[in-house]
């Protein structure tokens, strides 16, 4: 069934083209239904007015408030030199502030005759300060009273709660109201998702009032009914397609993995130095019931940094191995995908040299394959991998490439799978001759709800204790412009974890050898909250010349960047790990699996500029060895600043799942389902991820059951309806490649 005509009705044929193309190009809105699902961020009630107290500089708002005065001067400029220039001045209040708005030259005669003071109105502007006051320039505004456009003003604001809409300067809040009251009839032609019993037994709304209320509410409980009612669709038709590709998951086939009794994974446990976590054992025996059945394992792995969950893949892989299968890991860089086969080498000693002389008895081959390898070592690689000599396999993306052929594929071990494209995911799965094995594993820790709602087709393992012997780690923010005299005592501190006998990071933004160009030169601004926002942020070749030559003047400073050869990358790390250099300065590269446990202090330049995961994630890399660990979070943002306060939470606390929803919280779900899963817009508008837990367990559940007793959903026209329409295309093949 296709989506109801009303709704699939273009806006350029119901609003014109310039309104339909702005929408479009700043909104992302291209149809009827589009803009009915374009939802009012708040509501102004007329008795109540906005707080001016509390206004964002440099953004664009919109506030209700009444006219105080209004003044004309007349001054003299380059434009005006008899004095004939003129500027309105107009003071308007809410009771909880004030807040003066600027018109210039022939600007002025339209607001002068019509904001005259007692005057209440909506107006609409960026923020910015003047003479130390906040100002709007030439806000757009809508009088309120009705009283020049005749009964049309009246009418379009006649309920009694004012519907304010995310907007942008091309098109203002009440535009967009307007827009929307034109194609609200549509609204009750909305075909509802919602299976009947299921929106009755919970006393929802139906979609079409829902719709009505939420764009032009009577009263707040409508708000609230509307809400509830479209926070349930949200979450409902998005478990529904997870439900469905879970289902899909176990209509397909699969190997199953089961390793014998005593092969390579038994010498390989035998050959361990100490004992796993009981977190390890229970997260293994998950993961190996997972391999036994005939249908593709679909797990999820989080774990803390330093959680070991590299040693739970690595055994995964090994009964893989014994199982007749091959392996392969997958890690977001080359740096990183080096330090894995190190690490892995390290740990299976002589079970890691199979085919060669004094290789053990049921030893396999462990094989590197990334993009920067030469033909030459290019050409065993691949002949290993197609023989099947080669049980294990790790490398970047280059193993997707077509010429890569395994002999029999196993299972795939995914590193970070924020980092990794899904087409990738896909690409190498369409490797085996039947679907392998999936093990996904991050660091980042995620809380419970996303976890069900970004990576709903997937089981969840947790590992959430440390293996022994980890050290706790201090972390302090050290608020360079307030106080340098902390930032000289942080590079003292830098001194002393060198003098006895251990290495420091200093990680900073951005790597500094870009080209002349302007463009590239200025970084996206992440923070307007002063000055701090408007500079560059700090580059690590400009900053790893100023400490050798002031600060850490003597000690052996070296660098890091992503920009850098593949193997001059690999020395660098090599000289670090084995100790020959004193510090690191390095951008990001080393967030992820770098591991040099005699590394004690880190220090992050321009802290503000990164995530709170990101931060986490980073500070993760000191304290892996006996000695405790010292993370420094070097900030010029002041100390009221939101950016400041999220250093402040990341300094505060060790527990990644806490920060986790800081920084969901702070970041809003849209970067977390949208962005950073797919590349497409979230389809989320009114559920939050963290406040809606509920809502989304109950929807899952509900979700599970509808599509267990009809997958192909043919009862529910509505619903496969809503699917199609909610998740847009991208979104659907983000969840069809898992």
């Amino acid at each position: 069934m296709d989506l109801v005509p009303a709704l699939q009705e273009p806006l350029k044929k119901v609003l014109g083209p310039a309104t339909a193309k702005v929408m479009a190009e700043h909104l992302g809105l291209h149809t009827v239904g589009d803009l009915l699902h374009h939802y009012p961020r708040r509501y102004e009630e007329r008795g109540q007015l906005t707080h001016l107290a509390d206004l964002p500089m440099d953004e664009h708002v919109t506030v209700v408030a009444q006219v105080a005065d209004a003044r004309l001067h007349t001054f003299a400029s380059s434009k005006a030199p008899r004095g004939k220039g003129q500027r309105l001045e107009v003071t308007i209040t809410d009771g909880s502030g004030r807040l003066q708005l600027v018109f210039f030259g022939n600007g002025v005669h339209k607001p002068h005759k019509e904001l005259l003071p007692g005057t209440r109105a909506m107006f609409a502007g960026k923020v910015s300060v003047f003479n130390r006051r906040l100002q709007l320039a030439h806000p757009a505004y809508e009088l309120l009273r009705g009283d020049t456009e005749g009964e049309e003003t009246v009418e379009s604001w006649a309920g009694a709660l004012i519907p304010l809409y995310p907007a942008t300067a091309k098109l203002e809040s009440w535009k967009l109201a307007k827009a929307i009251q034109t194609v609200l009839p549509s609204a009750r032609e909305a075909v509802d998702p919602l299976p009947t019993s299921l929106r009755e037994g919970r006393g929802l709304l139906s979609l079409p009032e829902a719709l009505l209320k939420i764009h032009r509410p009577h009263t707040k409980a409508d708000i609230e009914d509307a809400r509830a009612r479209l926070k349930w669709d949200e979450a409902f038709v998005l478990q529904v397609a997870l439900a469905r590709r879970r289902h899909a998951e176990t209509q397909l086939p699969a190997v199953p993995r089961k390793p014998g009794p005593d092969g390579l994974l038994t010498a390989f446990d035998d050959r361990l130095p100490f004992t796993l976590t009981d977190g390890q054992q229970r997260v293994s025996r998950e993961i190996f019931d997972d391999l036994a059945t005939d249908h593709p394992m679909h797990r999820l792995l989080q774990g803390e940094v330093g959680s070991g969950k590299t040693l739970v893949a690595l055994r995964a892989m090994l009964a893989v191995v014994d199982a007749g299968g091959q392996a392969v890991m997958l890690a977001p860089t080359e740096v990183l995908a080096q330090q894995h086969h190190r690490s892995v080498v390290e740990m299976m000693g002589e079970l890691a040299e199979g085919g060669m002389l004094g290789g053990a008895e049921y030893a396999t081959k462990v094989v590197l394959l990334t993009g920067s390898m030469g033909a030459a070592a290019r050409r065993p690689a691949l002949l290993d991998l197609a023989t099947g000599e080669a049980g294990i396999v790790i490398g970047t993306h280059a193993l997707i490439e077509d010429k890569v052929q395994f002999h029999d594929l196993g299972l795939v071990v995914v590193d970070e799978q924020h980092r990794f494209g899904v087409e990738q995911r896909d690409a190498l799965r369409g490797k085996g001759k039947q679907p392998p094995h999936l093990l996904v594993m991050t660091a980042t820790p995620i809380p419970r709800t996303v976890a069900m709602t970004v990576f709903g087709d997937l089981e969840t393992s947790v590992l959430d204790q440390l293996p022994a012997g980890r050290s706790p780690i201090a972390s302090h923010v050290v608020p360079a412009a307030d106080k340098p005299h902390f930032l000289a005592r942080a590079w003292e501190r830098v001194r002393e974890e060198v003098s006895n006998g251990h290495q420091a990071y200093v990680v900073c933004p951005r790597i500094g050898d870009e080209d002349d160009d302007p463009k590239k030169k200025t970084a996206p601004r992440t923070s307007p909250e002063d000055d701090a926002g408007k500079r560059p942020p700090l580059a690590v070749l400009d900053v790893a010349e100023q400490l050798a030559k002031g600060p850490l003047q003597g000690l052996r400073v070296e660098v890091l960047h992503g920009r850098m050869q593949p193997d001059d990358k690999d020395a660098v790390m090599r000289r670090f790990a084995a100790g020959e250099t004193d510090v690191l300065v390095a951008t990001t590269v080393i967030e992820v699996g770098v591991n040099v446990p005699n590394a004690t202090a880190m220090v992050i330049m321009d802290a503000d500029r990164f995530g709170v995961s990101q931060l986490h994630q980073l500070r993760g890399r000191v304290g892996r060895g006996s000695a405790p660990g010292l993370c420094l979070l070097v900030s010029e943002m002041p100390e009221a600043s939101a950016a400041r306060q999220r250093l402040n939470a990341v300094a505060s606390t060790r527990d990644g799942f806490e920060l986790s929803r800081i920084d969901l919280e702070q970041r809003r779900e849209g970067d977390v389902l949208g962005q950073a899963q797919s590349g497409a817009r979230t389809s989320l508008r009114v559920l939050a991820v963290i406040e809606d837990e509920e809502i989304i367990a109950e929807a899952r559940q509900e979700a599970a059951a509808v599509v267990a007793a009809d997958p192909e959903l043919t009862g529910l026209p509505g619903l496969r309806t809503a699917l199609e329409a909610l998740l847009d295309e991208d979104r659907e093949q983000y969840l069809e490649k898992g």
